[in-house]
């Protein structure tokens, strides 16, 4: 499944920067960014718990959100990008 993750972090907040910081490394972890809090994630529902858990468990609620779209399998007619796209297609083969 591509799953689309984005999130807000208030940073006036008391530890706000350091969960900032270690949300988007999860999300690192798991996809790539493809703008400042936004991120595609290709995961199974394995994964997928796994990191909605990890993710629930860095934010304060009462001061940040996060939100997860599933884009499903079909998700390449699903995203239209303008602009300047420095991400990569998770479906794409991989030349090391």
């Amino acid at each position: 499944m591509h799953i689309l993750i984005t999130y807000d972090v208030s940073t006036s907040a008391e530890g706000g920067k350091r969960r900032l910081r270690r949300v988007a490394k999860a999300c690192l972890d798991w996809g790539q960014r493809v703008q400042a809090s936004v991120f595609e994630c290709k995961l199974d529902p394995g994964q997928y718990t796994r990191l909605k858990a990890a993710l629930t468990d860095l934010i304060n609620p009462k001061t940040d959100s996060l939100r997860f779209y599933n884009l499903g399998k079909h998700w390449h007619g699903r995203v239209e990008h303008v602009g300047r796209d420095q991400s990569s297609d998770p479906d794409a083969p991989l030349i090391v």
